[in-house]
């Protein structure tokens, strides 16, 4: 089998993965297949986790992941399974809006394929969005506390209590950097005495 041919068994078994056949039309399970019709809103809407209400999720939990023992989970984990649970809400209410002729036996046949075959897909998914979101905070933060000490700063130089008290520090400052080098240029303007040899003891 040569590469083409490998890639293209790879391609038609992730389109059966990402898709269902339902009354001779393809149904892509996988949302982002449809981003051609999306605007700006929407995709926005769709890739950014906490987009739904905490109940919506919550309520939900059991449907997609009756196997789950939640009170085990510690709290990025959560995070990851009610983002998952949340794409499967996602996904299910896209596809209900582009195939308006789905019924509700149809749509429970792409909901129980969904559940199987995107679950971890959604989840590596959540899980990247959340770290990259955790990272952009941590920058954003990091960005703000130097934005806020250097404001400080400037505010605390611009007091006049702080020029009146720098002044005299500043000046003695000066005075100290004058006596340093006028005693250094003193030391090396001074001529070295030098003794007979008879005086210092070397014969």
């Amino acid at each position: 089998m040569t590469a083409t041919q490998q890639q293209d068994l790879q391609l038609q078994r992730r389109l059966q993965q990402d898709s269902i056949q339902l009354g001779g039309r393809t149904i892509y399970l996988n949302p982002f297949l449809y981003w051609r019709r999306f605007d700006s809103n929407t995709d926005r809407w769709l890739r950014e986790p906490g987009q739904l209400t905490d109940d919506q999720t919550r309520v939900n939990r059991s449907r997609f992941y009756p196997e789950l023992d939640w009170t085990g989970l510690d709290e990025h984990q959560t995070a990851v399974y009610d983002g998952a649970v949340e794409m499967f809400l996602k996904s299910l209410d896209l596809i209900s809006t582009f195939h308006p002729e789905l019924g509700s036996g149809q749509m429970l046949e792409v909901e129980r394929k969904m559940t199987i075959t995107k679950k971890r897909a959604f989840e590596r998914w959540v899980d990247k969005a959340i770290r990259r979101r955790q990272r952009d905070e941590n920058r954003e933060n990091r960005r703000f506390e130097r934005s806020r000490v250097w404001r400080e700063w400037r505010e605390w130089i611009a007091m006049d209590t702080t020029q009146k008290a720098l002044v005299p520090l500043v000046m003695l400052m000066v005075l100290c950097g004058v006596a340093g080098w006028s005693f250094g240029a003193a030391q090396s303007a001074c001529p070295t005495l030098s003794l007979p040899s008879g005086q210092t003891g070397v014969r």
